[in-house]
């Protein structure tokens, strides 16, 4: 059997060096044939070395059109888009214009580009396997039941450094606070997504745009132990849920394998000592961030492209200690405020981002004066 060529966008980031992992133990099913990274060219080059990634093929500094180059590459079977942000949109288009499998960890692309994206997947019959680990489990849970007989999807949330915290308690939270996930290691941008729950706002959106069901049918459920990751109820009330321990390379290898799963575990669960699951409601009063996601959701066009620039830009500036944590939603809540336009091409799109950027930066500065 014929390898399966694989490109890793973001190579140097969680997700691509995990994925390097995987495929560092299974080096007969699949070849490395090209690299890209934001920043670190140090680690890129090891990567490329030890990968035999041919020269011109391990791009460091890349911007959004060598990306795409890069993900429509006609020797390569499978992109992982593992982009960090809206940068990564050009290269999810242009693979599934392709004909490539996809195994997307870039919500944001998705997210923001939903029309545009579905319009190249018909187009250029390409697939999409997703990365994230709540889309994963969706995908493995659908496989127990055919589409009309399923009744909602239900993702889950760990809900993050704060769950429990009041709205007055959050208003003066640090970003070493924020960044303390309680059950994942993570990038920066992600981490503070889960602390606003925003990263379950997007990913509600992203459910939708990827199996096709409406947001009446898609429920947000809050579970610390982080070891259900989806579960999905069918017509008859049976429930399929999708456990394992926290490790993205469970779904990294299905995304880059599908349908047939990897032969060792990552992630398996020792019973002995997982003694107590719980669910709760979330707090969507205080964490806002979730209902502005369906808010957008429910409003299409261009929406979900102003909610993730606003938020993207947002996280910025409270990275950079520039605003306050219960400020993010509010500078979205801002932005949305201008409301929704068709989505027919990728120049909408981009000009949605654009505006959202441009319109969330004023909302921060006027925060910071």
């Amino acid at each position: 059997m014929a390898r399966r060529r694989v490109v890793i966008l973001g190579s140097t980031g969680s997700i691509g060096t995990q994925a390097l992992d995987v495929i560092a133990r299974h080096r007969d099913e699949y070849e490395v044939v090209a690299l890209a990274a934001a920043r670190n060219r140090v680690l890129l080059e090891e990567q490329a070395r030890r990968f035999d990634v041919a020269a011109g093929r391990a791009r460091a500094g890349v911007d959004a059109v060598q990306l795409a180059e890069l993900a429509a590459l006609p020797d390569a079977d499978v992109v992982l888009n593992a982009v960090v942000g809206f940068a990564g949109l050009p290269a999810t288009i242009a693979a599934l214009g392709a004909g490539k499998r996809l195994a997307l960890a870039n919500k944001e692309s998705l997210i923001a580009g939903g029309p545009v994206v579905a319009k190249a997947r018909a187009e250029g019959g390409g697939e999409i396997v997703p990365v994230d680990s709540e889309h994963s489990a969706l995908y493995q849970c659908l496989r127990a039941g055919r589409p009309g007989e399923v009744a909602r999807l239900v993702v889950t949330a760990s809900g993050g450094p704060f769950r429990g915290r009041t709205y007055a308690e959050l208003d003066r939270v640090t970003v070493r606070e924020a960044l303390a996930h309680p059950t994942w290691k993570m990038g920066p941008k992600i981490t503070i997504d889960s602390s606003t729950l925003m990263n379950k706002g997007l990913e509600v959106i992203e459910a939708h745009e990827l199996f096709g069901f409406d947001y009446d049918r898609i429920d947000v459920v809050v579970h610390p132990q982080s070891v259900i990751h989806a579960m999905v109820e069918f017509s008859d009330g049976a429930t399929i849920a999708q456990l394992s321990m926290p490790d993205m390379r469970l779904p990294i290898g299905l995304a880059l394998g599908a349908p047939s799963r990897l032969a060792e575990p990552f992630g398996a669960i020792d019973w002995s000592t997982v003694s107590t699951l719980t669910f709760e409601p979330p707090d969507t009063a205080t964490f806002r961030c979730l209902a502005l996601a369906y808010d957008a959701g429910r409003a299409g066009g261009t929406a979900p492209a102003a909610l993730s620039g606003a938020n993207e830009v947002a996280v910025e500036a409270f990275l950079a200690g520039g605003l306050r944590w219960t400020a993010i939603a509010e500078v979205v809540d801002e932005v949305l405020q201008f409301g929704s336009r068709a989505a027919d091409d990728v120049a909408d799109v981009l000009e949605a981002d654009r505006l959202a950027r441009e319109r969330a930066m004023a909302a921060v500065e006027r925060r910071a004066a």
